[in-house]
């Protein structure tokens, strides 16, 4: 077994993502360097990025964040609750269908 050579290195985050990114480490009890590491570990042993790249999404976008609080004002008797209703499929599709 080989003696490991470890080197500091610099690393530049944005103070912001540096944050977010060690409370949440914190939280599951594990530090950014040793993130890190694992991280770089991963892709030296898979040849590749060892996790899934997706764009960020607005979730929810402003449509759904305006609905659900309509939603909540609605719940707590802010505004009226002025949405139809249906005893039944039949009646439910007659309203849509505009009969």
């Amino acid at each position: 077994m080989s003696a490991t050579t470890m080197k500091p290195t610099t690393v530049r985050f944005d103070e912001s993502l540096k944050s977010e990114a060690v409370a949440i480490l914190d939280s599951i009890g594990l530090g950014l360097n040793a993130y890190l590491t694992l991280a770089l570990r991963q892709l030296v042993n898979q040849r590749r990025v060892p996790f899934e790249l997706v764009a960020k999404r607005d979730v929810p976008n402003e449509e759904t964040r305006l609905a659900m609080l309509r939603a909540e004002a609605k719940s707590a008797g802010i505004i009226p609750d002025d949405d139809s209703s249906f005893s039944s499929i039949e009646d439910a599709m007659a309203y849509l269908e505009g009969r």
